[in-house]
C-alpha cells in the first residue's frame, strides 16, 4: 500500500459538515461525529459525537473539542474502510 502525502488544512476544511472519525494517539480510542469546525492550530470541533474503545460503543457524547496535539489521524466516516482517504497529523 502507497500513502500519498495530503495538506491537511484543505483536507479538513473539505470535511467540515461530514461524519469523521478521529483516532487519538494515545490507547485505542476513537470518535465518530459531525465536524463541526477546526481553528488554526487544528483543534476539532466534533457534534454527535460517539466514543469507541478498541472499537466497541462506549457511550455518545455529544459536542466534544479535540486538541490537536491528541490527534493520531482523521477520516471521513463514509470511507472508514479506505485508508487513501486518512491523513495523520503529528504533533
Amino acid at each position: 500500500m502507497s500513502f500519498v502525502p495530503v495538506n491537511p488544512r484543505p483536507f479538513l476544511q473539505d470535511l467540515v459538515n461530514k461524519d469523521v472519525i478521529v483516532r487519538l494517539k494515545w490507547g485505542e480510542t476513537e470518535y465518530k461525529g459531525r465536524l463541526v469546525s477546526i481553528d488554526s492550530y487544528m483543534n476539532i470541533q466534533l457534534s454527535n459525537t460517539e466514543e469507541f474503545i478498541d472499537r466497541k460503543f462506549t457511550g455518545a457524547l455529544g459536542q466534544v473539542l479535540i486538541r490537536c496535539n491528541n490527534v493520531l489521524y482523521v477520516k471521513a466516516a463514509d470511507n472508514a474502510g479506505e485508508g487513501d482517504k486518512d491523513t495523520k497529523m503529528e504533533g
